[in-house]
C-alpha cells in the first residue's frame, strides 16, 4: 500500500473487532458521522459505508468533529463534540447501538457528558478501561475562553459509557514551547493566542504494563502540529496528576524534506494476526495556493528496550509499504 489512504481527511479512528476494522473520521462538511467496515484497512477509502448519525437537535447540530467508536459491554458507542453554531459551546456526545453489528442497527442518542458543570466546553473525547474501570479523555479549557485560549487534557473515571462519576482532573496543559505554537511562518495566525493539548489517544506499553497518552499539541492550522506523550503506571490512581509522566519533546513531528508536516491525531491499529501494530494518523502537505491539506495516512510502529512505542518518522506519500500481517487482500 501506499499514502495517502484517503487523499482528503482529519481525525482518523478505527478499532479492529472480530475480524473486522471499523473505522471513522471528521466528514469534511462536519455534519453527519459516517462509519466504514473492511478487512483490509489499507483499502479503506473503497470500503463499505454507511451513515451512522445525523444530528437531530439543534443543541448538536454544527461542527461535528473527531467521531470515534468503541465496543463496550457488547454494545457500540461513537463518541463526538459538536455544537449549536457557536465553537465555544462545544459539548461531547455519545450514540449507542445495540445491533451486534454497527453497520446494521441504529445509533440512539444517549446525551451530552457534562465535563464541566460551570460551561460544559469539551472536545476530542475518548474512553478507554483499565483494572475494570472506564475512563474518559478529553481536550478542554481550565475557565471559559476570554482573549486568550489553553486547551488541556482532562480524564475522568465513568459510571456508564455516558455519564461520569468524578470530577474531572487536569493531566497535561501546554507548557512546552514545541506546545505553544499558534503562528504559521507565513505569519497567517488564530484570532487570538491558543496554546494547544488535544485529541488525546490512550494505547500500552508492549507488556501492558504502562498506559499510555498521546495527544496533538500546538495549533492544527499550522505545520508545527505534533504528537506528545504522557505514561503513567496501571496499578496507579490514574486521577492522580502526579501518577501521569509527561515526555519533555514531542514523539512525532513533521519531516520537512519529505514535505509532511503536523502528523497528529494517531490511533493505534493491530495487524489482522495480532503480530504488528500501526497507527493511523493525519498529516499536511502544502497545496499550492491553498495552504495545507490533511490527508489519512498509516504506518507501522516499532517499540524500545523498555517495551514503549516508537512512532517513527512519518513515511514519505508514495512509498510502498507492506500490508499488515494477515491482511485479506481479496476485501
Amino acid at each position: 500500500y501506499k499514502n495517502p489512504l484517503m487523499a482528503e481527511g482529519c481525525y482518523p479512528y478505527a478499532i479492529y473487532y472480530q475480524g473486522k476494522y471499523y473505522y471513522t473520521m471528521q466528514s469534511l462538511s462536519a455534519d453527519s458521522i459516517v462509519l466504514w467496515e473492511t478487512t483490509d484497512i489499507t483499502n479503506i477509502a473503497r470500503a463499505v459505508h454507511r451513515v451512522a448519525w445525523v444530528p437531530k437537535d439543534s443543541t448538536d447540530k454544527y461542527h461535528i468533529w473527531s467521531p470515534e467508536i468503541h465496543h463496550i459491554n457488547g454494545k457500540w458507542y461513537i463518541y463526538f463534540e459538536a455544537d449549536d453554531g457557536n465553537t465555544d459551546d462545544h459539548q461531547i456526545y455519545v450514540v449507542e447501538n445495540e445491533s451486534p453489528n454497527p453497520m446494521t442497527g441504529e445509533f440512539k442518542m444517549k446525551g451530552a457528558i457534562m465535563t464541566n458543570p460551570e460551561w460544559n466546553w469539551g472536545i476530542h473525547p475518548t474512553t478507554f478501561e483499565n483494572k475494570g474501570k472506564q475512563y474518559l479523555l478529553w481536550s478542554g479549557w481550565p475557565k471559559r475562553r476570554i482573549e486568550s485560549e489553553t486547551q488541556c487534557i482532562y480524564i475522568a473515571s465513568m459510571k456508564n459509557p455516558w455519564t461520569l462519576d468524578s470530577k474531572r482532573v487536569m493531566i497535561s496543559y501546554p507548557k512546552y514551547e514545541w506546545e505553544r505554537q499558534w503562528i504559521n511562518p507565513d505569519g497567517m495566525r488564530s484570532a487570538y493566542p491558543i496554546f494547544v493539548n488535544e485529541n488525546p489517544e490512550c494505547f500500552h506499553s508492549r507488556d501492558y504494563k504502562r498506559i499510555i497518552v498521546f495527544y496533538c499539541a500546538s495549533g492544527c492550522w499550522t505545520p508545527y502540529n505534533c504528537e506528545g506523550m504522557l505514561y503513567a503506571d496501571e496499578n496507579s490512581d490514574l486521577l492522580n496528576p502526579k501518577s501521569w509522566v509527561k515526555n519533555a519533546e514531542p514523539v512525532f513531528f513533521q519531516s520537512p524534506k519529505d514535505s509532511i508536516f503536523g502528523p497528529t491525531s494517531v490511533s493505534f491499529i493491530p495487524s489482522p494476526d495480532g503480530k504488528e501494530w500501526f497507527i493511523l494518523y493525519q498529516a499536511k502537505s502544502l497545496n499550492e495556493g491553498n495552504g495545507y491539506i490533511n490527508s489519512i495516512r498509516m504506518q507501522k510502529i516499532e517499540w524500545n528496550s523498555n517495551g514503549m512505542p516508537i512512532l517513527g518518522t512519518p513515511v514519505k506519500v508514495g512509498k510502498s509499504l507492506p500490508k499488515p500481517s494477515g491482511t485479506n487482500w481479496n476485501d
